[in-house]
């Protein structure tokens, strides 16, 4: 199903950009002008991507060969050449934008996903995202935070029951909202994973106190607030950090023994590994 996805992601962006042709490159080329062309990263980073910026160019020309010099999640500096394409010059420039696009937002993704996952090292918590993702580009953006080391929390709305805080204002409590999810799932045979967010340790006990719950998020805890609620849990289900979590506090937050600690930066604030595609003429 992924890979559907990602197909039509990827016809749509370049329908998007292309519209109803490249003038100028179609004015300027002829019909059999061959390119080659060499990805140079002009930063510093993790690089991901490589295999949706491969598929871009298939789809634009299934003759284009297109090389990876490296696997997906190396680790790359100034002046690495990344990959290599070879093919018609025409379909090599209408592919261009979009497979820059989607390499360098996916290489920045994973870049600092990685150095999430490096700042917690050592620890039992593991770096996850949320759904604070560009529209569309989600499947791309949880992607490229596997290749950073992070995982992936749910997809969308429909893998995971999450009940967060205007549901529990809408159903009154955490105990009835999670009953109510729990009997709307047991109604349709759906057997999905039940997290509940947390302000307080009040709703913590509360929580605790309902069954099927695998999983409590600490909403903006104080580091005090997340040890305590880690003992209090005391193992009976998975604990996740939430909220403002930076590279400065992601630390502390890990070593107060939370199991998961999400981070909606990944992929709400990113910034795009800078990457270029230098073209030569007939080669």
């Amino acid at each position: 199903m992924e890979d559907g996805r990602i197909t039509r992601l990827i016809e749509s962006a370049l329908l998007e950009d292309l519209g109803a042709g490249d003038v100028t490159s179609d004015g300027i080329l002829a019909d059999d002008d061959r390119g080659f062309g060499e990805f140079l990263c002009k930063g510093s980073g993790l690089v991901a991507g490589l295999s949706i910026a491969s598929a871009v160019f298939q789809l634009c020309d299934p003759d284009a060969v297109f090389r990876s010099l490296m696997p997906d999640g190396s680790r790359v500096a100034p002046g690495s050449v990344l990959a290599t394409v070879k093919g018609n010059a025409r379909q090599i420039l209408h592919a261009e934008r979009t497979a820059l696009n989607f390499l360098q937002r996916m290489s920045g993704i994973a870049t600092l996903t990685s150095s999430f996952v490096q700042a917690v090292a050592g620890t039992s918590a593991k770096i996850t995202d949320t759904r604070k993702t560009a529209p569309g580009l989600r499947v791309l953006d949880k992607m490229a935070v596997r290749i950073g080391g992070g995982v992936n929390h749910r997809f969308g709305l429909d893998d995971m029951v999450l009940i967060k805080d205007n549901h529990i204002v809408a159903a009154g409590g955490i105990r009835p909202a999670v009953e109510r999810c729990r009997a709307y799932c047991d109604a349709r045979g759906l057997d999905l994973p039940v997290e509940v967010e947390t302000k307080t340790l009040r709703e913590v006990e509360e929580a605790l106190g309902c069954s099927g719950v695998g999983r409590i998020m600490l909403d903006n805890f104080p580091l005090e607030g997340m040890r305590t609620a880690v003992a209090l849990v005391a193992g009976r289900c998975e604990v996740e950090a939430s909220g403002g979590v930076t590279l400065e506090t992601v630390r502390g937050i890990a070593e107060t023994g939370v199991d998961f600690i999400s981070v909606g930066a990944l992929t709400h604030s990113v910034r795009a590994l800078d990457i270029s595609l230098e073209l030569s003429h007939n080669a």
